[in-house]
């Protein structure tokens, strides 16, 4: 695991290649590597490296996530989403998008190759499927 080093008012996290474990998570086709932020804040965030392992064969669906924020930053690739307030946005290396805990969206395609840095406060992110936004499919 990353080594973790600090005082009780916060503690410093060095995630390496070597020591970045990979956990279980939301989507089946991706992976994801932990940098060591939940243990390191006490949950309050997470950081994690997402990589795809074959592209998306069809849309997530409609769904929001049950935190305050989420942050990401995509470093390979590209995916499209598309959110309730009607906004369209296929992500490229070097853009960033940061999700209001709450909003719908719908993760619509990705590229076979895709890598990105997800960030969330707090680190517990769950995933509730929902509806379709009026007028969106």
């Amino acid at each position: 695991m990353n080594d973790v080093v600090g005082t009780d008012g916060g503690k410093l996290a060095h995630a390496t290649l070597e020591n970045a474990d990979y956990l279980p998570g939301r989507r089946s086709f991706f992976k994801y590597r932990d940098l060591g932020v939940t243990r390191a804040t006490g949950g309050k965030m997470r950081a994690q490296v997402t990589t795809a392992t074959q592209g998306m064969g069809e849309p997530t669906g409609w769904h929001y996530h049950l935190c305050e924020q989420q942050f990401v930053y995509l470093l390979k690739g590209w995916v499209d989403l598309e959110f309730e307030d009607g906004t369209e946005v296929r992500l490229k290396p070097g853009e960033s998008l940061m999700i209001p805990g709450g909003m719908r969206h719908n993760e619509t395609g990705t590229a076979d190759e895709l890598e990105l840095l997800e960030v969330s406060v707090p680190s517990e992110m769950k995933t509730v499927a929902c509806d379709p936004p009026a007028g969106m499919k």
